[in-house]
């Protein structure tokens, strides 16, 4: 398929300046030349943006002269600029046609510094208004001669020092929604859709494509799971096969619209599924509801034209030969196509739809273009039909467009083209007379390939016609097979293979020609189904029911790598769990199990798998959790989000990156200095299908949020109700910004099963703190920061020691005896015993007096730094 390239620079505006000014001129075609009436002196001019500009910097340049005309598809010709660089040389640009308000525009990329000089041309023509000219009504049937004229000299200075480009908005790094900003021009990466199965089953535009299988939300689609009771093991019918239920779903803009009754395949279309649900992809939240409809596929296409820019979306209903559009916003009809002609689809480089019809028994192809179904306008209205092409929906609105007046071209091609087309691509009609499988007169046949050409100005002519032999055998050689074809323009290949042999054969897809083939059987379950699919170089060949994938180089057909689905429990009949291809985006290819016809009970854990479409290797694995159908539909992607029907429980589940958040707090939320502080906290999973009222009761303080690695078993413990397993949680990093205003990291921690988290640290300094606390997010779930604060008291200081007094020795003075009473002694003096002492420290405590009116901002600054 071919990648969008989108530009960015100053070429990717319309070059013509005055696309906004819209001729209000009633418009007929200009006469033929005649000898002129009236002669008109003309003024010429030129203008440059920017200017001054920088060294190879593209200028986009306005030229042409002050006279308009009288039809929007006349033009003033060979206009001409003269270009003097600073360096004396000179060149001429052109010549150029301006469009009917007498300007158009060029790009101009000046390569040295210095002053230019540019002047433009005008030459003198003629012109007869064979329409109402409002400004000069004398003109109205005359011939005007409209002489030559020159305009000012224009000095255009070109600098050393580039001017800055407008700045890009960055992809999200968070979570994100619909509507998209207009300007954020560079999201269209991630803002894919699904309007039906895409070519190869590529799906780009999806760039943030999950790699896990977190679950956003889910939704009930009908009755589901085991039945119980008298029952037993048996679980409620899932629509295989032949009574699908999530059949032709639509992602368009964010908005996911499935069919509200399922849907009988090959039953009646006016009966069957009468109604359409419309929810929020992200939410799951209902939108709107609209019975006795359903949708074939969905369009988003871009107009553009002198009047009007910008994108058209539709859903479209078809019944028979009857398309009908309605607005994807309100549900409601928009208006219809009748007599649409049966042939192959495809979309044009601006999402509009063209038809190829061919006939090869009568020898032509015609090409029908649904945009011309404005042309019709006049109809309705008297005003000139030249005028319809500058709008859209005001000539399609509330109408009936015969799609028999919409054809682009019809033309002959080679009577002799035998068999039938197999391919409607970009730029060509690939056809063959392969059946797909054998029968009478088929084994052992040559088989004829030819390309008819459908690009402008080579409509019709034969591009090849080769005729190749294949292996000898009765074989079913599938280019006409759906199951065994593949082709690219691109990548320059088509395929074919069979499915006795498991065989692949490479054909180029300028001649036809062979140029490989696969030299190792695929494994012998391929007879029952193949699945090729091109994209950016690589064959991805899906053997279904051997539930094995292989990719090769399409160039050359080397095998590149081998994944098997391996059924570790037995559950299947076959070995490997049987797989179906679901798409291929963002460097991944993602598969399902399903089988035609599922017994029941059902074989338990079926898988559901993500590859990188380069190694092979897997990106996840869930088993048990996303049982995908053959009939009933099935997943797809838009926005990078995947939605799927489940079959083990009938409901619809929404896969993609969620958001999360995180709490944090800090206690003692006052503390001493010297002291530890704990933070403690919670990091959870808050997409919008936590918020259900069963898992809120299962889960009162918020769902856990863990690792990727243990994300597709957790994934079924809170969404199916299986057994809790064992998990790890997610990191939070731990910051705070001091009194000081010093940031620091303090370390991580990891939640628990319960989503918890503590730290423990010592604060340095006494001071009010800011704590940040910073899950940055995985391939499950985008980011989430908080604050909180904390203050930290300095010590106490310790009371100065104070020495008590020692009193002053004494001797008592003697005595006299009593004549009775022995002599007394004379006592030693002795010193009181000093009361305990305080302790005595040897260091003044210092109090930092910190303002801390700052630190909010500061918190504020080092939160975003930090922010993912």
């Amino acid at each position: 398929m071919k990648k969008l390239q989108l530009k960015t620079k100053m070429s990717t505006i319309t070059l013509i300046l005055v696309l906004t000014i819209s001729t209000i001129l009633v418009a007929l075609p200009a006469a033929t030349a005649q000898e002129p009436n009236l002669t008109k002196q003309t003024y010429a001019f030129i203008g440059a943006i920017p200017n001054p500009v920088g060294v190879n910097q593209e200028v986009l340049l306005h030229l042409g002269i002050t006279d308009m005309l009288g039809s929007e598809t006349d033009g003033w010709n060979d206009l001409t600029v003269s270009v003097v660089k600073p360096d004396g040389n000179t060149e001429t640009l052109g010549p150029f046609t301006s469009d009917a308000t007498g300007g158009t525009g060029t790009v101009f990329v000046p390569n040295m510094v210095g002053t230019y000089e540019l002047q433009s041309h005008f030459p003198e023509q003629t012109y007869t208004w064979t329409s109402f000219p409002l400004f000069i009504p004398e003109f109205f049937l005359k011939t005007v001669l409209y002489k030559a004229s020159d305009s000012d000299v224009l000095e255009l200075v070109v600098q050393e020092d580039p001017l800055p480009n407008y700045p890009a908005t960055p992809l999200p790094n968070e979570y994100w929604t619909r509507p998209i900003d207009a300007q954020h021009r560079d999201w269209y990466k991630i803002g894919g859709n699904w309007l039906s199965s895409p070519d190869n089953l590529y799906a780009p535009y999806n760039e943030y494509a999950s790699e896990t299988a977190h679950i956003l939300w889910t939704k009930p689609l009908t009755t589901g799971g085991l039945a119980g009771g008298i029952t037993g093991q048996h679980a409620m019918e899932d629509g295989d096969a032949y009574e699908g239920k999530f059949q032709d779903s639509i992602i368009l803009n964010g908005v996911l619209y499935y069919k509200l009754y399922g849907n009988e395949i090959f039953g009646n279309p006016l009966n069957d599924a009468l109604g359409v649900v419309a929810v929020d992809l992200r939410t799951g939240e209902e939108l709107w509801t609209k019975e006795g409809v359903i949708f074939s596929f969905g369009q988003t296409f871009y107009w553009d034209s002198w009047n009007y820019h910008g994108v058209f979306d539709y859903l479209w209903e078809v019944q028979g030969d009857t398309w009908t559009a309605y607005d994807p916003f309100t549900g409601d009809d928009i208006w219809s196509i009748s007599n649409v002609p049966a042939g192959t689809r495809y979309t044009g480089p601006n999402g509009e739809f063209y038809i190829v019809v061919t006939d090869l028994e009568n020898g032509w192809m015609a090409l029908w273009n649904q945009m011309k179904s404005n042309l019709q306008w006049a109809e309705r209205d008297f005003f000139d039909p030249t005028w319809a092409p500058g709008s859209w929906a005001r000539n399609v609105n509330n109408r009936v467009t015969n799609a028999t007046l919409c054809y682009e071209w019809n033309v002959t091609i080679p009577l002799d083209l035998p068999g039938s087309v197999n391919w409607v691509l970009e730029d060509r009609v690939i056809g063959s007379n392969s059946t797909g499988y054998w029968g009478p007169n088929v084994g052992d046949r040559p088989i004829t390939m030819w390309g008819i050409s459908t690009a402008p100005g080579h409509e019709g002519e034969l591009l090849f016609k080769e005729t190749w032999q294949p292996p000898l055998g009765d074989l079913g050689i599938g280019i006409g097979n759906a199951d065994r074809m593949a082709a690219s323009v691109e990548d320059g290949v088509f395929t074919m293979a069979a499915k006795e042999t498991g065989q692949i054969w490479g054909f180029d897809i300028e001649t036809g020609k062979k140029i490989w083939d696969t030299t190792e059987p695929l494994p012998y379950l391929s007879q029952y189904e193949i699945q090729t699919h091109i994209v950016e170089g690589t064959l991805f060949v899906n053997t279904v029911m051997a539930g094995v994938v292989k990719a090769y180089d399409v160039q050359t057909g080397n095998e590149l790598w081998t994944y098997e689905a391996t059924d570790h429990y037995n559950e299947i009949n076959w070995g490997n769990w049987p797989l179906d291809t679901l798409f291929i985006t963002d460097g991944k290819i993602y598969l399902g199990h399903q089988v035609h016809s599922p017994i029941d009970p059902k074989p338990r854990g079926a898988p559901f798998i993500s590859l990188d479409v380069e190694t092979g290797e897997e990106v996840f694995r869930v088993d048990g959790l996303f049982r995908q159908t053959s009939w009933g539909g099935p997943a797809i992607i838009g926005d990078s989000i995947i939605a799927t029907m489940d079959t083990y429980d009938q409901r619809i589940y929404a896969i993609g990156k969620g958001p999360s958040a995180t709490t944090v707090t800090a206690s003692p939320k006052v503390s001493i200095h010297g002291s530890s502080v704990l933070i403690e906290g919670t990091v959870t999973d808050v997409s919008p299908g936590t918020e259900d009222t069963a898992l809120q009761l299962r889960f009162p303080n918020g769902v856990p949020a863990v690792s990727d690695e243990s994300m597709s078993d957790w994934m079924l413990y809170v969404y199916k109700q299986f057994s809790m397993p064992a998990t790890t949680g997610v990191p939070v990093t731990l910051e705070a910004v001091d009194p000081n205003y010093n940031y620091q990291t303090l370390g991580t921690a990891t939640t628990d099963v319960y989503g918890n988290y503590a730290f423990t640290f010592e604060p340095e300094v006494p001071g009010q703190y800011m704590i940040i606390a910073t899950f940055y997010g995985s391939n499950s779930y985008y980011g989430s920061t908080t604050t909180t604060y904390l203050t930290v008291d300095p010590a106490p200081t310790p009371a100065t020691p104070i020495e008590p007094e020692q009193p002053e020795p004494t001797t008592p003075e003697p005595t006299t005896p009593e004549p009775t009473e022995p002599e007394p002694t004379t006592p030693e003096p002795t010193e009181p015993e000093p009361t305990e002492a305080p302790f005595i420290t040897t260091e003044t405590a210092i109090i930092a007096a910190i303002a801390t009116a700052c630190v909010i901002g500061v918190a504020a600054f080092w939160a975003l730094r930090k922010r993912k």
